[in-house]
């Protein structure tokens, strides 16, 4: 055993620990159990391992450990293309898609993971062989409140208010609040629809969150959440049990209309305002210069 033995296998613990931290299966079902786990836990295992030998080559002036980083980065590209490949694929199956915008941001997480776990690794390595094993929890600890922290994320809750309001028909066309959604002529279908139906309206907070729940993508994620939590009452080939989210062109509010199983209205909000903010959502026009001379904050 010599002196970078204990390190190494310290970085190595400590960066598996964080990927599986980062590896949690939740409500929205994905990873599966228990080979889509596998696959990550073993991708975990390569990141952590690349992180801790680089500070030992670099030591021992075998700058090639350089390079198999370089070569980590690009493999882990690939993680990311499995990914959207994969749920791409998937996805058309679902009975509420998630959409594209939705499986482009877990694709681009479970890469990005990878990253953390490699610094992770590094970080906690370097602490143990430059100071002592003490230092090297610390750093361990910091680095995992880290990335406890990049991997939350911001939620809808953060950006609106939603209330419940219940779904109602004026004429033929199906209304939430004062957000109209689709038109529905078939009596049976209306029926249904006022059976099953949920509403909720979503206030934005600001001009930013606005642009943010407007964009289709971010629509879809939530659509897909819910009914993933709370079970969807349609089949395939029913066009009017499809659950929408439409916008009140006037002040920007979502209008978002599903058709639980479970209709719990407390549970449907709490799941709602968990939905992730996808970051290819994401809008700042209020941080625009053009829109700070025009007045908008």
């Amino acid at each position: 055993m010599n002196e970078y033995t204990m390190p190494v296998l310290f970085g190595v613990i400590v960066g598996i620990v964080t990927r599986l931290h980062m590896l949690r299966t939740d409500y929205r079902q994905y990873p599966t159990y228990l080979h889509g786990k596998v696959i990550h836990i073993a991708l975990g295992f390569i990141a952590a391992g690349l992180g801790t030998v680089a500070i030992p080559s670099i030591m021992e002036e075998d700058f090639t450990a350089i390079t198999f980083l370089t070569l980590a980065a690009s493999q882990f590209r690939d993680v990311r293309n499995m990914e959207r490949n994969t749920l791409t694929e998937l996805d058309g199956y679902e009975l509420v898609p998630r959409g594209k915008t939705y499986i482009e941001g877990i694709a681009i997480a479970f890469e990005s993971r990878n990253y953390l776990v490699i610094f992770t690794s590094l970080l906690t390595t370097l602490a143990h062989l430059v100071i002592n094993f003490y230092a090297a929890i610390v750093v361990a600890v910091l680095c995992f409140i880290i990335c406890k922290k990049l991997m939350t994320g911001s939620k809808i809750k953060d950006l609106v208010d939603i209330q419940y309001v219940k779904p109602h028909f004026e004429g033929a066309g199906l209304y939430v609040d004062n957000i109209y959604i689709m038109n529905i002529g078939i009596p049976d279908k209306q029926e249904a629809i006022l059976k099953y139906g949920m509403g909720f309206v979503l206030t934005p907070k600001n001009f930013n969150s606005i642009t943010t729940i407007a964009n289709l993508g971010q629509r879809q994620a939530i659509l897909h959440d819910v009914s993933t939590a709370l079970g969807v009452v349609r089949d395939s080939g029913e066009p009017s049990l499809v659950p929408l989210a439409k916008r009140d062109l006037n002040d920007g509010r979502l209008g978002v209309f599903v058709l639980p199983q479970n209709r719990d209205i407390e549970r449907a909000i709490h799941i709602i305002g968990e939905v992730p903010t996808l970051e290819n959502a994401i809008r700042m026009p209020s941080e625009s210069r053009a829109n700070e001379r025009g007045g908008i904050k």
